[in-house]
């Protein structure tokens, strides 16, 4: 098994827990708190999608491969 990491999509720091996500046109935006995931969201707000799935299952098949 590889230990895989998830850079924060503001600030790049680890995520470490999942559960701070925001689907974008690109796909899916991880986050490491909810500040940068608010900041995230207000200075990007019209790339952002209605949220249809929860992300969880990929972000633990990203942190496991």
């Amino acid at each position: 098994m590889t230990d895989t990491t998830i850079a924060c999509d503001l600030c790049g720091l680890t995520v470490e827990v999942s559960g701070f996500t925001l689907k974008a046109k690109e796909g899916f935006k991880y986050f490491c708190c909810e500040g940068c995931k608010s900041i995230f969201q207000l200075l990007n707000e019209e790339q952002l999608l209605p949220k249809t799935s929860e992300p969880d299952s990929e972000f633990k098949s990203e942190i496991n491969t």
